[in-house]
């Protein structure tokens, strides 16, 4: 042995504590993103409960029906629709919705939500003011809120939403498109019309 590998030995040696071998453990992943130990469904109980101990949810629904809510959601299906499906109201669904901070693209697209953001007036002078009934300003108030709501924390409730319902709903297109297209790729030039 020459002195620099005699150097080398010494030093593992000092190392190991004496050990002939060194091994780590590995971790056996797969893919290189990070994944939440977590069923989807126990994410989802888990943000709203956060929210309901955080936020004074006008709401009767149970946490399962508001996980349903959220489902129904991000499948784009209407509040008059989940609202028939879980016996209630669709004026509940749209509380719970915005409870749980899922403010839809149409919620408020006759007002500008900033006009009314900050206007003390009464829901009928702006009412008629925007041309809209009394209602639709109470609407657009409460979306205006939670919209306020949502961007106080950070939109952090949303983000988790769209981590568990929207990425999922993404991961399963995706896979199901690598499917179709390795299953192209693999059947690509075969003669599928063979006369035997």
């Amino acid at each position: 042995m020459n002195d620099k590998t005699e150097e080398l030995r010494d030093i593992f040696t000092d190392v190991t504590d004496g050990e002939e071998t060194v091994t780590e453990s590995q971790e056996n992943t797969r893919g290189s993103l990070e994944r939440d130990e977590r069923s989807d469904a126990d994410r989802l109980e888990s943000v709203v409960q956060q929210m309901r101990e955080r936020y004074e949810f006008e709401t009767e629904l149970s946490d399962d029906e508001l996980i349903r809510v959220a489902r129904a959601f991000y499948d784009g299906t209407s509040d008059a629709k989940i609202a028939a499906e879980l016996g209630v109201e669709a004026a509940e669904v749209f509380e719970a919705r915005l409870s749980l901070h899922l403010v839809g693209e149409d919620d408020a697209d006759e007002v500008d939500l900033a006009a009314i953001r900050d206007r003390e007036e009464d829901d009928t002078t702006l009412a008629a003011e925007y041309d809209v009934s009394e209602a639709q300003i109470r609407r657009y108030r409460r979306v205006a809120d939670a919209k306020d709501q949502s961007r106080a924390a950070n939109d952090r409730y949303r983000d988790e939403f769209d981590s568990i319902l929207a990425d999922a709903d993404l991961s399963e297109r995706m896979t199901s498109d690598l499917r179709e297209d390795g299953l192209e790729d693999a059947t690509e030039g075969m003669e599928t019309d063979v006369d035997f």
